[in-house]
């Protein structure tokens, strides 16, 4: 057993010194292979970077290449730019010299074309918003080339000109028929037949009409004036041939003075900006007139029947004061003087209030009306400066309107005042008359009986 057991450890350690062996030869063959792999990437890698190194030096003859082809350039475009620089001043002093050859050879002409193109800027502004031009439109846009021309006018340019100016003066002159397009007050257009006075005004049968000179159209005014410069176009238009007529013309060719005049304010809208004081002044002016109406017409019946009685004093009647007090006479025949005066004087009493019934309202009503114009006046005073206050005096038309109210109110109860004065001192005459004849007729009776009495 123990030779057996030295036989198997012989063994076991002749195989662990083999296999030791064979793994060290393995080892050697696999450094080797590394070593040959390192070495051929050494000699790859020193190609490569040889051909970097080579492609860098390429490159930098390159660039040294495009360097000196870009200072050739920059050295050739600056020689360039000096030879420019000594044509542009040599050019500038041969513009120079040209400049005063074409002066000198153009003479007097410089000055005319002056004289054109100055004439032809003024003309343009006085053809284009002409009324002329509403019959012969177009005519300033060849004077629009004329007058932004830099070179000499040719003659046709020039005879442009003349024909432009001598149409505005000979068509100023004219009284002209024709038909154009008139633009409604609906937006739409119209072909109407219009008439032009000269310069001034263009009309139809009836309205004044306004020449637009940004669209080139006939219009009409956006409200008619007052109504005697409006009337008299129909007036002229209606006239027989061979009659003299009136007809308002705007000296400012319709631009100014005639579109004023339509913004003036009518009556009406002067009445309306009394507001309601104004309103009240107007109520006490009809009462007070219809109230004077009322008393004259009574008034002058009365006057009629008393002078109908006077005819016929011996048959009195109950339909007028006189026949009243007749018959207060024939009642009382038999009483002495003193009874019958009493009773006379009694009657005319009676008949007094009657007559005067009324007068005195229309008189009160003529005092009222200054007073409640100058409360409108104060009313209008105290809103502007209140409008003050608010809003400063920057803009006068936020003030216009109670301005406006306080003088209206004031014209409107002079107004008032005025008409109501005159009928209370028509009416009080009328009543008077009345009461004298009754005065006179019972001072008669009473002497004639105190005769009677006295015989």
């Amino acid at each position: 057993m123990r030779t057996l057991l030295k036989s198997l450890i012989v063994a076991v350690a002749v195989t662990a010194t083999a296999s030791m062996a064979f793994d060290a030869s393995a080892n050697t063959n696999r450094l080797d292979q590394i070593l040959e792999q390192v070495k051929r990437e050494r000699q790859l890698e020193g190609r490569v970077n040889q051909e970097r190194e080579q492609a860098f030096i390429n490159a930098r003859q390159d660039q040294q290449r495009l360097l000196n082809e870009a200072r050739r350039a920059l050295a050739n475009q600056e020689a360039r730019g000096e030879r420019l620089q000594k044509e542009y001043a040599d050019n500038d002093i041969l513009i120079a010299q040209k400049e005063q050859e074409l002066i000198a050879a153009q003479g007097t002409l410089g000055e005319l074309f002056g004289m054109v193109r100055g004439s032809a800027s003024d003309a343009i502004g006085v053809v284009s918003t002409s009324i002329v031009s509403a019959q012969y439109p177009g005519r300033h846009e060849p004077l629009r080339g004329l007058a932004a021309a830099t070179e000499l006018p040719t003659i046709p340019e020039m005879e442009d000109l003349w024909v432009a100016l001598l149409t505005e003066m000979v068509e100023s002159a004219k009284i002209s028929k024709f038909d154009a397009e008139v633009v409604n007050l609906d937006g739409g257009t119209s072909t109407q037949r219009v008439t032009r006075f000269g310069s001034f005004h263009v009309t139809t049968d009836r309205d004044y009409l306004y020449y637009n000179a940004d669209t080139n159209q006939l219009q009409p005014l956006g409200r008619a004036p007052i109504s005697r410069v409006h009337n008299s176009v129909s007036d002229f238009h209606n006239a027989r041939p061979g009659t003299l007529t009136n007809l308002f013309v705007d000296p400012t060719k319709g631009n100014s003075i005639l579109r004023l005049n339509q913004q003036r304010a009518t009556l009406m809208e002067y009445y309306h900006q009394g507001k309601f004081v104004g309103y009240l002044i107007t109520v006490l002016l009809v009462i007070g007139l219809l109230i004077a109406i009322e008393r004259f017409v009574v008034l002058s019946l009365v006057g009629g029947k008393i002078r109908a009685q006077l005819k016929n004093l011996s048959n009195p009647s109950d339909g007028n004061p006189l026949g009243r007090i007749l018959k207060v006479y024939h009642n009382n025949k038999s009483a002495d003087v003193e009874n019958l005066e009493l009773k006379l004087d009694e009657a005319i009493l009676r008949e007094t209030p009657k007559v005067e019934r009324g007068i005195s309202m229309i008189k009160l009503f003529a005092a009222v009306a200054p007073l409640m114009g100058l409360l409108g006046t104060v009313i209008g005073m105290i809103m502007t400066f209140q409008t003050i206050t608010l809003y400063g005096t920057g803009d006068p038309k936020l003030m216009a309107g109670d301005i406006s109210l306080a003088l209206v109110t004031t014209a409107l109860g002079l107004i008032a005042a005025l008409p109501l004065i005159f009928a209370h001192s028509i009416v009080a005459t009328k009543a008077k008359s009345v009461l004298h004849v009754l005065d006179e007729q019972s001072a008669g009776i009473i002497a004639a009986h105190a005769e009677k009495e006295k015989a």
